[in-house]
């Protein structure tokens, strides 16, 4: 079992940053892909960015391309989304996710930390 807890978030004008974290217990979280997912009101939950193992070829919604970095430290075991370059339209609740790198599902989620970009 993982257990994910996320941190940071919060209000940020457009045109800031913010970055989030997620540090993880349990299992060994450096054996799986990590990654941030979002869910604005009214929307689905998408997937925002997602790192593998050995942090080859990096996912990024095509939202967020340019202006969102996945990061991981397995030393730590902690993975970040760094977010730059906000806009208004970011606004959404941002859960962080686990998975196995055999496994299609993300079996594990954060609690969910809220972001807000104000015009």
């Amino acid at each position: 079992q993982v257990h994910l807890e996320e941190s940071g978030g919060g209000l940020a004008r457009a045109g800031e940053s913010l970055r989030l974290s997620c540090i993880a217990s349990g299992r060994a979280g450096y054996l799986m892909r990590k990654g941030w997912y979002r869910q604005a009101p009214g929307k689905e939950r998408e997937l925002v960015a997602a790192l593998s193992t050995n942090n080859f070829g990096p996912f990024y919604a095509d939202a967020v391309k340019g202006r969102f970095t996945i990061s991981r430290d397995d030393d730590n075991n902690i993975h970040h989304l760094q977010m730059s370059n906000l806009k208004p339209e970011d606004t959404a609740i941002y859960y962080c996710a686990a998975r196995e790198e055999s496994s299609s599902i993300w079996g594990y989620w954060g609690q969910g930390t809220q972001v807000t970009v104000s015009s």
